[in-house]
C-alpha cells in the first residue's frame, strides 16, 4: 500500500509559478512510475505529466509542454511538478498518482494509488 500526500497548491496570478510536491510512503518508491493529473471545474480528470521509476523518462501533456516539468527525488520519496507561466485554464485540483510499474503511462487506469489532491487557482 502506498499513501500519497500532495502539497504546494495555492492562488497565483497568471504568469506566475508554483511547485507541487507529492510525498509517498513505502520502501519501493523507485519501482513506481509517478504521474500528475488534474480536474478542472466541470471537466473530467486529465493527464498532466508522468515520470518513470528511475526518473529517466518523462512525458507531458501537450497543453503544458514547455511550461510544466515533472521530476522526482527517489532518496526523498517525492515527486514534483514545477509549473511556470501559469494560465487561468490551469486552474484545477491536481492529483498525484502512483503506478505499480516503473514504465510511464498516461491513462487513469494505469495507476493504482491516488492522493487527495491540491487546489491550484490561477487568477487573470
Amino acid at each position: 500500500q502506498v499513501q500519497l500526500v500532495e502539497s504546494g497548491g495555492g492562488l497565483v496570478q497568471a504568469g506566475g509559478s508554483l511547485r507541487l510536491s507529492c510525498a509517498a510512503s513505502g520502501r519501493t518508491f523507485s519501482t513506481y512510475a509517478m504521474g500528475w493529473f488534474r480536474r478542472a471545474p466541470g471537466k473530467e480528470r486529465e493527464f498532466v505529466a508522468v515520470v518513470s521509476g528511475g526518473g529517466g523518462s518523462t512525458r507531458h501533456a501537450d497543453s503544458v509542454k514547455g511550461r510544466f516539468t515533472i521530476s522526482r527525488d527517489n532518496a526523498k520519496n517525492t515527486v514534483y511538478l514545477q509549473m511556470n507561466s501559469l494560465k487561468p485554464e490551469d486552474t484545477a485540483v491536481y492529483y498525484c498518482a502512483a503506478r505499480r510499474y516503473s514504465h510511464v503511462g498516461e491513462r487513469e487506469s494505469d495507476y493504482d494509488y491516488w492522493g487527495q489532491g491540491t487546489q491550484v487557482t490561477v487568477s487573470s
